[in-house]
C-alpha cells in the first residue's frame, strides 16, 4: 500500500517564484524558535504529540529549512494520522495499513481471523470466478471491499498481516475452483466457460482441509 500526500500548498519554493510569506507562515529552519512554538501553540498545536512529530518529520523529508509552511497547514495534516502516529487511509478512515519500513518484516505471518471474512471471500472468489470464467477482473471485483471488512474486525496491529493472511486462503480457493474445472474438463483454460455444476462440491471447509492450502498460524 502505497501513500500519496501534496504538499505542493504547504510551501512555496525559494526556487524561480516570488518571495512571499503569507501572514503566520514560517520557513521550516525557524520550526524551534519560541516566537514559532508560541504560535503553534496558540494555534492549539501539542507539539509533544506523535502526531505532529509524525508530520514535521514528513515535511522535512519532503522539503528542506527555506520552505515555508504555516500552523493551519500542519493542524491539516495532523489529522491524516491517528495518535500513535499511524497514517490514516483516507479511503476507509482506518490506520495500521500502511507498510514503512519499521512494520515490512512482520506483515507477511498467519494469524487468525474472523471465519466470517473467510466465508465472505469464499463466496465472492466463486461467484467472480463463475461470472469471469476464472479470469481475473480488477474492473469489476469488489476485493477490496471484503478486506475493508475484515480490517474494521481486526486490532489495527493485526490489520497487516490479517490482510496477508486472507490473501492466502483467497489464493487457495480460486487454486481449488481451477483444479475443479480442470477436473471437469481436462482442456479448460481460464476465459473458457466453466463446465457445468463442476464447482458444486467445493466448500470453503473442503478447501481448507485438503492437504494445506495456506501456511498454519504461527
Amino acid at each position: 500500500m502505497s501513500r500519496i500526500i501534496d504538499y505542493s500548498f504547504l510551501f512555496q519554493s525559494m526556487l524561480g517564484t516570488p518571495k512571499t510569506n503569507p501572514i503566520g507562515s514560517f520557513q521550516l529552519s525557524q520550526l524551534n524558535s519560541s516566537s514559532v512554538q508560541a504560535q503553534l501553540k496558540k494555534a492549539g498545536i501539542d507539539t509533544n504529540s506523535v502526531q505532529y512529530k509524525t508530520v514535521i518529520k514528513e515535511m522535512m523529508k519532503n522539503g528542506n529549512g527555506a520552505m515555508y509552511t504555516n500552523p493551519q497547514a500542519i493542524k491539516n495534516l495532523m489529522k491524516n494520522y491517528d495518535k500513535d502516529g499511524d497514517y490514516i487511509n483516507p479511503r476507509t478512515g482506518l490506520a495500521g495499513l500502511l507498510v514503512t519500513e519499521e512494520n515490512a518484516a512482520s506483515r507477511n505471518r498467519i494469524i487468525s481471523i474472523p471465519e466470517s471474512s473467510k466465508d465472505e471471500m469464499f463466496e465472492l472468489t466463486k461467484k467472480e470466478f463463475l461470472r469471469e470464467n476464472g479470469i481475473h477482473n480488477g474492473d469489476t471485483t469488489r476485493r477490496s471491499d471484503v478486506y475493508t471488512n475484515m480490517y474494521r474486525k481486526v486490532q489495527k496491529n493485526d490489520r497487516l498481516a490479517a490482510g496477508y493472511t486472507l490473501q492466502q486462503y483467497e489464493r487457495s480457493y480460486n487454486r481449488a475452483f481451477v483444479n475443479a474445472a480442470k477436473a471437469a474438463d481436462p482442456s479448460w483454460r481460464a476465459g473458457m466457460p466453466i463446465p457445468a455444476g463442476a464447482l458444486d462440491g467445493i466448500t470453503r471447509e473442503s478447501v481448507e482441509n485438503a492437504g494445506k492450502p495456506i501456511d498454519r498460524k504461527i
